[in-house]
């Protein structure tokens, strides 16, 4: 399942619970809700890439750039945890951390990982065009 799927999904099975207070209905309804997002991630995906585009190519300055802007404070907080504040440990005796929670870290790699395909992306389609 695409992200965004395995983000509303859940949300669907509770809203459809409460709503309908019948079992097997609501179990059918869920199943088919699912489905019907199951066969729309691609346009979901497509229309997410399309926002991300839109604000990259922002007039803005902080809309074209919260993205970079916040990789850029978690990969902060991971170079202090692990590599600053160690070695601080080691000469000072002071033993600082900043905690990232999992979210954090998943959005770091996300935004990574989104990073990359999209540059991959870019040189395959330079390369196409010579």
């Amino acid at each position: 399942m695409g992200p965004i799927v395995t983000v509303l999904a859940p949300i669907v099975g509770d809203l459809v619970k409460r709503l309908i207070p019948d079992g097997d209905k609501s179990v059918q309804v869920e199943k088919e809700i699912k489905l019907a997002l199951l066969e729309h991630t691609d346009s979901l995906e497509a229309l997410r890439g399309k926002i991300v585009l839109e604000e990259a190519k922002s007039t803005n300055w902080l809309t074209a750039s919260w993205r970079p802007l916040l990789m850029m404070v978690i990969i902060a907080i991971v170079a202090l945890n692990y590599l600053i504040f160690p070695v601080m440990n080691l000469f000072m005796g002071s033993a600082y951390v900043i905690d990232l929670p999992v979210e954090l870290w998943n959005l770091l790699q996300i935004g990574v990982g989104g990073y990359i395909v999209g540059r991959s992306g870019e040189k395959m389609v330079d390369k196409w065009k010579k």
